[in-house]
C-alpha cells in the first residue's frame, strides 16, 4: 500500500493534532517541509511522509508591533524561524516565551495553535 501524499492540507490537518509532519524523497532522501510538489535537490516527485519530534533552535525572529488586518489585539508578538534537530527549517509564531528573552539559538518545541477554524505553527519553551 503507498505512503499517503502529504498535502499543506494534511499538513495543518496533522499539525491540529499535535504532529508535524516532513517529507522525504525517496530518490535523494531530502528531507522538505512543508510540503512541496518537487523535490529541490533532484526535481523529482517521489516523497514519503516523515514523522518529526519537533525539537529546535530559533535561527532567526521579528517581533510583530504593528498588527496585521483583525490581529491588532494580539500585538505584541513573536515570528521565528527554527531549525528543527532533523534540519529543517520552518516558520512560527512564539508562545509561552517572553519577548525580552528571545534569541537566536534558544531551544523551544513544536506547539500547534489550533482555533476552531485553522491550525497554524507555534513554537514554545524546549
Amino acid at each position: 500500500m503507498a505512503d499517503p501524499v502529504v498535502t499543506l492540507k494534511h499538513f495543518f490537518e496533522e499539525a491540529r493534532s499535535g504532529r508535524l509532519t516532513g517529507i522525504r524523497c525517496r530518490r535523494c532522501g531530502d528531507l522538505a517541509m512543508p510540503p512541496k510538489e518537487f523535490c529541490p535537490a533532484c526535481q523529482e516527485r517521489d516523497w514519503a511522509p516523515v514523522a518529526l519530534a519537533g525539537a529546535g533552535n530559533i535561527t532567526s525572529f521579528t517581533v510583530i508591533r504593528v498588527a496585521p488586518r483583525g490581529r491588532a489585539a494580539e500585538v505584541p508578538y513573536a515570528v521565528a524561524v527554527v531549525r528543527l534537530d532533523e534540519g529543517v527549517s520552518l516558520l512560527g509564531r512564539i508562545v509561552d516565551i517572553s519577548l525580552e528573552s528571545l534569541r537566536i539559538g534558544l531551544p523551544v518545541r513544536f506547539r500547534p495553535l489550533v482555533t476552531s477554524e485553522q491550525a497554524a505553527i507555534g513554537f514554545g519553551p524546549a
